[in-house]
């Protein structure tokens, strides 16, 4: 490890010990040595005693810097898994994150502009909306139409931070596999490549604006997702004019009842929602923590979605769409077989693996969570499950499909807060079936023949032409075959008479060297049996040239 790894490393350590962080650690014999080795630890004490636990897990997490204050948001969707006094104060990881000086974003702002905030926007609000990890926003009225407005803009300085942790992240996930029997099949190295790249990429706002307005586009008059207009012209990379928008924070369970919304069809369409984006445009909003997803306050009957924050974004090739889709209808109708045979085809676990007991330990995880609502069932627990299954049939993880499973916990995380009862395969099942069957029906056979139908129409005109060239080649390719086989044939036989001339030299010239030694007296007959050794083995030899 380099200096600076190391300097993070202790810092790392001594955040979370001086917060008391310890006291998560189990009180198991697995444990032992990890707890002696926090006694001698003794010169970093809890610094912070009289706080909750939840509130010193928070605090730590937000000195810490936005790798960790991603792993808490995310976190804070799966309260089946915590009690209310972390969970809560997982929850402020969402959008109160301290923030930092607004007198920094009025300046960063006015750098990205090139002139005063006041020559675009009325109403600058220096104290901030909201604040997240790595970014937060101001209120402000944009001048050319009045339109409320919100302008998010980078934290400083955190991009030598996160590049700091992910050092670590790379180290360590280096060190897996040397570690772990399975962490070859993890593929670590590479699921962490794939995480940079996203915290990476939502530093620039830019890319979130084209995210955004494609988002957009793909929910166009649509009810059940709304995404906010994006003032294009004074966006930067580390600046966004987002239009404002008023809505109820997806959390607020109890102003969501009070406004009379349709808590069912609320989870329901948020189910909806994710499947769209995944199958239907195959291009999703992967950071779908509470914090970025609101409900409108009009039509409470009929409630649509609001989604902000559109850094990170995932997308899926035809390949693995189709056999994702395929999955998660085998898995609804609990054809296991089909599942386990689905796995093989997309090389997802290895060809020789044993079918039969591949669908049996799938049907053993899967089956006792069928037609249960999300209440009732332990996610946490399937996926250990499937994780012990995926390993003994050395099942590789999926890099491209991290993101997705992120998101399909937080959608489910979501659900279970809004509406425990959900039924999510009556909800998903009846999508993914419509889905399949517009992709390998009728209609889209119709779409492929109007996609190619200008190509078509192009070189219709050539088709006789071609049509002619098509011949000629194939005659000049038969003929080149013909001659071709000839060659090989002439060539087979030309070596076939050089190893009998080259086998009947040499028996000429082992009997001519030993009628020499044995008969002198035979001069004549032993040379004359050298000379044709030597002219049969010249011939042979010019036959293999």
């Amino acid at each position: 490890m380099t200096v600076g790894e190391i300097r993070r490393l202790y810092f790392i350590i001594r955040v979370f010990l001086s917060y008391g962080l310890d006291e998560l650690i189990p009180k198991t014999r697995l444990t032992l040595l990890l707890r002696f080795w926090r006694r001698c630890v003794f010169w970093i004490p809890n610094r912070h005693p009289d706080e909750l636990l939840g509130v010193r897990l928070r605090l730590a997490l937000e000195q810490l810097g936005p790798v960790w204050i991603k792993l808490g948001q995310m976190l804070s969707t799966r309260r089946d898994l915590f009690p209310p006094e972390i969970a809560d104060q997982l929850a402020a990881l969402q959008d109160k994150v301290p923030p930092f000086d607004g007198a920094k974003a009025k300046a960063q702002i006015e750098k990205s502009l090139g002139g005063p905030v006041e020559q675009w926007f009325d109403d600058f609000d220096i104290k901030p909306l909201a604040s997240a990890s790595i970014a937060q926003v101001h209120t402000a009225t944009l001048k050319e139409n009045g339109q409320d407005v919100v302008i998010k803009v980078i934290r400083p300085d955190i991009l030598p931070v996160i590049k700091a942790d992910m050092r670590l992240i790379y180290r360590l996930a280096r060190w897996v596999p040397r570690l772990l029997p399975d962490g070859r099949r993890l593929r670590p190295v590479e699921v962490v490549r794939d995480y940079e790249k996203t915290l990476i990429d939502e530093l620039n706002l830019l890319r979130e604006a084209a995210n955004a307005i494609q988002l957009r586009r793909n929910f166009e008059d649509n009810n059940m997702l709304y995404v906010p207009f994006i003032y294009s012209d004074y966006c930067s990379e580390t600046m966004l004019v987002m239009e404002r928008i008023y809505g109820i924070p997806i959390s607020d369970t109890n102003t969501l009842r009070a406004h009379g919304v349709n808590m069912q069809l609320l989870a329901e369409r948020g189910v909806q929602v994710f499947f769209t984006q995944v199958f239907r445009d195959s291009f999703f909003h992967a950071d779908m923590h509470p914090g970025n997803i609101f409900v409108s306050y009009e039509h409470p009957e009929d409630p649509q979605y609001i989604g902000i924050d559109c850094g990170i974004v995932g997308s899926l090739n035809k390949e693995d769409k189709r056999y994702l889709a395929e999955n998660f209808i085998a898995f609804f109708n609990r054809d296991y077989r089909r599942v386990a045979e689905l796995h093989v085809d997309s090389g997802w676990v290895p060809p020789d693996t044993n079918v039969e007991d591949f669908e049996f330990s799938i049907r053993t995880v899967c089956e006792p969570i069928f037609e249960k609502p999300l209440a009732e069932i332990s996610f946490g627990h399937v996926l250990l499950n499937l994780f012990n299954t995926a390993r003994r049939f050395n099942m590789e993880v999926q890099p491209q499909l991290v993101l997705l499973q992120k998101t399909l916990l937080y959608v489910e995380g979501i659900g279970r807060q809004l509406y425990p009862q959900l039924d999510l395969w009556k909800t998903a099942k009846p999508f993914l079936e419509e889905w399949i069957k517009d992709q390998i029906g009728l209609p889209a056979i119709w779409r492929a023949v109007k996609s190619k139908a200008p190509s078509w129409a192009e070189k219709l005109p050539e088709l006789p032409e071609l049509f002619y060239d098509g011949m000629r080649h194939h005659k000049l390719l038969k003929h080149s075959v013909d001659k071709l086989v000839f060659d090989m044939k002439e060539q087979r036989t030309r070596h076939g008479q050089a190893r009998y001339l080259l086998g009947m030299g040499t028996v000429f010239l082992i009997c001519g060297t030993a009628l020499a030694i044995g008969r002198p007296q035979w001069e004549l007959a032993s040379g004359f049996l050298i000379v044709a050794g030597v002219l049969t083995w010249i011939v042979g030899w010019r036959k293999t040239n």
